[in-house]
């Protein structure tokens, strides 16, 4: 009878043994911890989604010729061929340093906006909110990776625009150039999340 006993122990404790990869394979996997890169690339991605709808919301014909903003960040230097030759930390400073003179463009906008009671004001403001986030991440990225911040100079914007189809013109122009730029951003940041996983 013993002899059973232990038989049946013996047995009972090898099939638990057994069991026991089952249990361990059946464990949740913890999700994967998205990178500091992943973050500013999804929240340019926002960026640029929001200006797609204020664009599509607000379509007009605008007058191509004119170029009010001739102190928005240069893009046609900016080829998507010459992605991979980014180095990390003089783009980080460039994004920053060109994100914080959209804000400007773009709450110069907002306050003419307001005076003209333009439609597109509650989404315009919640770009606004967006992009001062992903300037707060991506100055929290550059101390991390010892990226110094760029000076630039704060461009004078007029203190008033005549009328509403200026504030469309200008509105058409600022989100089409912003647009272009989050898709570079956007691509850029991609590019460079190896190089910044090395960095840190």
């Amino acid at each position: 009878m013993k002899l059973f006993l232990d038989s049946s122990s013996s047995l009972l404790f090898s099939l638990l043994l057994a069991q026991l990869p089952v249990f361990t394979s059946a464990s949740p996997v913890p999700p994967r911890r998205a990178s500091d890169l992943d973050k500013l690339s999804n929240q340019t991605k926002n960026l640029m989604k929001l200006a797609q709808e204020l664009l599509r919301e607000h379509a007009f014909e605008p007058d191509m010729e004119s170029h009010r903003f001739r102190s928005l960040p240069e893009m046609s230097n900016r080829s998507v061929n010459g992605l991979n030759n980014l180095e990390l930390k003089p783009t980080l400073s460039q994004l920053h340093a060109d994100l914080k003179l959209y804000e400007h463009h773009f709450e110069w906008l907002n306050k003419v906006s307001k005076k003209h009671e333009h439609p597109a004001l509650p989404k315009l403001v919640e770009m606004i909110r967006e992009m001062r986030s992903l300037i707060n991440m991506l100055h929290r990225q550059m101390q991390r990776v010892e990226a110094p911040r760029l000076t630039h100079t704060t461009p004078s914007l007029p203190p008033h625009v005549p009328s509403s189809f200026d504030v469309l013109q200008s509105s058409h122009e600022l989100l089409q150039h912003f647009k272009l730029f989050c898709d570079w951003a956007y691509r850029a940041f991609i590019t460079l999340k190896p190089k910044a996983s090395a960095a840190q």
